[in-house]
């Protein structure tokens, strides 16, 4: 019983970072194709910036969920494993959020 809402919660943390995900993916094709029809020029540092956002809060419930499937098997191997991920994770998670740092704000 133990192991299915481990699991349980490990994955629905997953989904809602996918969720995320394709939420922010749609939201820019939306912006684009408004854009387009609108024939305004089109702001992609905005556009960026905001699905940068999605992709960056997304990272973090997936890392939350390999650390909750990490509680099922500790072993040696699976914590490696679980290590990397997360690292390489946090390492992209950085690198967009210094992205973001550097593009343009709307506000000016």
């Amino acid at each position: 019983m133990y192991e299915n809402i481990v699991t349980a919660v490990a994955t629905f943390f997953a989904l809602i970072g996918a969720v995320i995900i394709f939420y922010g993916g749609l939201l820019a094709i939306l912006h684009i194709v408004a854009t387009g029809l609108r024939r305004n020029p089109l702001d992609y540092s905005a556009i960026r910036r905001d699905f940068t956002l999605k992709i960056v809060l997304a990272l973090e419930f997936f890392i939350a969920s390999d650390l909750i499937k990490g509680v099922l098997e500790p072993t040696l191997d699976r914590v490696i494993i679980l290590a990397f991920i997360v690292g390489i994770r946090t390492v992209v998670g950085y690198s967009l959020n210094q992205e973001l740092k550097e593009l343009p704000s709307g506000s000016e």
